[in-house]
C-alpha cells in the first residue's frame, strides 16, 4: 500500500515539478494541474467525512459544554478531547479522544493510522475500546478512509497529549476485532438511495447511541430504538428512538421534516444559545451540515429498519 504524502509534501513536490517543466510542454502542465486538483479533491472529501459524517473531529478536540450539541472550540480541531469518556457514556472505565494532528502522528505510518481507525489496534498493539467506532470505520471504502488519512495529515500540529485510559476489565472483552479487507467494500451508487443511505449511516455510527445499551452491551435486538441516557453532571439526556415507528419513532416524518431538523439544529441562531442541562451529546452542528443528499439517503433506509416502538423521554429525571 502506497504511503499517502502529507499536504505539505505533496503541494511542495507539486511546485517543484511545475517549476521545471514551464519549459516544456502543455501537456506536462496539465498533469501538473490534474496531481493539484485530485490532492485538494481527495483532502476535501476526507474533510467532508470527519467533520460531518464520521465525525472525528468532534470526539478528538475539545468542546464548548456551554452551547447547544457542545460545538468544537475553533483553533483545538484535533488535539485530543478535554473531558474523559466514562460510566456516563457505557465505557467501563475512562478513556480520552487522543490528539489526532501531526504533531501526534508524525511518526505513525499510514498504515498504523488506518489500522487504528479500521481495525481497533493502535500502533502499540493495544486493542481500542469501540467507543470509537472502528466496526464501523472498517466497513468504509478504500478510498474514503484514505482520505480521511490525508485531511488529518493536514490538520494544524497542537503539541500535548491526553491522560492514559483506565479500564476496569481486560481489552480482551471489548469483542472481537474488524477483520474486512477494505479493498472489498465498495461504495453503493448514490442513486439506489437506501443502500446508500445505509453505507452513510454507518460511516456517521448512529446506530452506536441511539441502539439501548444495558449492563451487558448494546441490545441489538432493538438497533436504532434509542432509550439510551447519558448522565453525567453536563445534563441527563436520553437519545432519541429513530426507528419508523409512528407514535414513539420517526415514523410520521417527511423527508423535509427529517432534513430540516438536522439544518435548524445546525444553525447559528440554535448552536449558539446557552441552553444549560437541556444539551445535547449529539454534535447536530456537524451532522446538520451534511450534503442534503446525504441526508435524504439516510432518511430513506431509516424508513426500512424494523419499527420498535419505544418512548423515550428526551430528559428523564
Amino acid at each position: 500500500m502506497r504511503k499517502l504524502l502529507t499536504l505539505a509534501v505533496l503541494f511542495s513536490a507539486i511546485i517543484t515539478i511545475a517549476y521545471f517543466s514551464a519549459c516544456n510542454n502543455n501537456q506536462s502542465s496539465s498533469k501538473t494541474s490534474d496531481t493539484t486538483d485530485s490532492a485538494k479533491k481527495i483532502i476535501e472529501r476526507g474533510e467532508y467525512l470527519a467533520t460531518r459524517v464520521a465525525v472525528c473531529i468532534d470526539c478528538h478536540s475539545k468542546r464548548d459544554t456551554s452551547l447547544f450539541s457542545m460545538p468544537v472550540i475553533a483553533g483545538t480541531e484535533g488535539g485530543g478531547a478535554g473531558f474523559a469518556f466514562g460510566k456516563a457514556e457505557a465505557v467501563p472505565g475512562e478513556v480520552t479522544a487522543p490528539n489526532i494532528t501531526p504533531y501526534a502522528l508524525k511518526d505513525w505510518t499510514d498504515e498504523e493510522i488506518i489500522r487504528t481507525i479500521t481495525g481497533g489496534v493502535n500502533r502499540k498493539g493495544d486493542t481500542l475500546f469501540p467507543i470509537m467506532p472502528y466496526p464501523h470505520y472498517s466497513k468504509m471504502t478504500k478510498e474514503d478512509v484514505h482520505a480521511v488519512v490525508a485531511y488529518i495529515r493536514s490538520l494544524k500540529p497542537i503539541e500535548g497529549t491526553v491522560p492514559p485510559r483506565k479500564f476496569f476489565i481486560p481489552a480482551s472483552m471489548f469483542g472481537p476485532l474488524p477483520t474486512a479487507n477494505l479493498a472489498d467494500n465498495k461504495m453503493p451508487d448514490p442513486s439506489d438511495k437506501v443502500k446508500y443511505g445505509e453505507y452513510m449511516i454507518n460511516v456517521a455510527a448512529c446506530a452506536d447511541c441511539h441502539t439501548p445499551i444495558g449492563p451487558q452491551g448494546p441490545d441489538f435486538s432493538k438497533v436504532f430504538a434509542g432509550g439510551f441516557v447519558f448522565d453525567n453532571p453536563l445534563m441527563k439526556v436520553a437519545v432519541a428512538n429513530i426507528t419508523p415507528d409512528t407514535a414513539t419513532g420517526i415514523g410520521a416524518w417527511t423527508e423535509e421534516m427529517f432534513v430540516n431538523k438536522f439544518k435548524s439544529n445546525a444553525s447559528d441562531e440554535v448552536v449558539n444559545r446557552k441552553v444549560g442541562r437541556e444539551n445535547s451529546f449529539m454534535p447536530w452542528y456537524m451532522y446538520g451540515k451534511m450534503k442534503d443528499e446525504d441526508l435524504k439517503a439516510i432518511y430513506a433506509y431509516l424508513r426500512t429498519v424494523k419499527p420498535i416502538s419505544n418512548k423515550v423521554e428526551k430528559y428523564p429525571k
